[in-house]
């Protein structure tokens, strides 16, 4: 990883930061490029590092079996990657691959821990997203067991789209079926479907989304669901 150059989009849990507050964190972060399919965290390593990513997003992978690979979450600009050294566990529970490249905020975890003591709206903010982001995980599994293999591409590809800021990304039957949990031969129907509807173009390597309301009415309800929880949850609560 190396540094790249001054980054526009923000992180949206850092932009809700007062400004001061925001100013000493960002004072004690480092500005990196995540390179696509850069592994972050390995499952039992100690978390050394905590991610706020601005334009680069990861995907959270667990592994069944020591062969099968799962996605089962995913971090853009919206959040953090590292959360759970919050809950006093430092060491890594779930595979951390940057999905899409781009620039992230870094910081050690022993200097982000003193930053949860020091700056007081931290914690609070980032108590809120941990509990959305435990609302996303158990709305991933229920997805995975419940929806067909179509429906949960096309709520994939709206995420990804969110995350990437660009309608046309870089992807890999291969990659997608690890994500999704399913064999290729599934990956390719339920790819061929969309395509054929004119919600997405499919090249090799390459999706481009070429329809996003229809492909918004294509996905499950997860994926609406995943944004009203965000919407709730990070809603700062109201002072009586």
């Amino acid at each position: 990883m190396s540094a790249p150059p001054r980054v526009a989009s923000p992180n949206l849990l850092l932009a809700a930061l007062p400004v001061k507050d925001r100013n000493l964190f960002l004072a004690d972060c480092s500005l990196v490029n995540l390179a696509l399919g850069s592994v972050l965290y390995e499952q039992g390593d100690r978390i050394r590092y905590v991610y706020f990513p601005t334009e680069g997003f990861i995907s959270m992978l667990t592994t069944v079996d020591r062969h099968s690979i799962l996605e089962v979450g995913m971090i853009g600009s919206e959040g953090m990657c590292g959360s759970t050294v919050m809950l006093g566990d430092r060491n890594v529970a779930l595979h951390a691959l940057t999905q899409g490249a781009g620039a992230t905020w870094r910081m050690p975890t022993t200097r982000f821990l003193r930053k949860l003591e020091s700056l007081p709206s931290l914690r609070p903010l980032l108590d809120r997203y941990v509990y959305v982001l435990l609302r996303q995980l158990a709305q991933t599994a229920a997805c995975t067991r419940f929806h067909v293999v179509e429906k949960r591409l096309a709520r994939w590809l709206l995420m990804t789209q969110d995350r990437a800021h660009a309608d046309t990304f870089a992807m890999t039957q291969e990659f997608l079926a690890h994500m999704l949990g399913v064999r290729r031969s599934g990956v390719t129907r339920a790819a061929s479907v969309l395509q054929s509807r004119k919600l997405i173009h499919y090249t090799r390597g390459k999706i481009t989304i070429l329809n996003r309301k229809r492909l918004e009415d294509a996905a499950c309800a997860c994926y609406q669901s995943d944004l009203d929880s965000y919407k709730q949850g990070m809603r700062a609560p109201t002072k009586r």
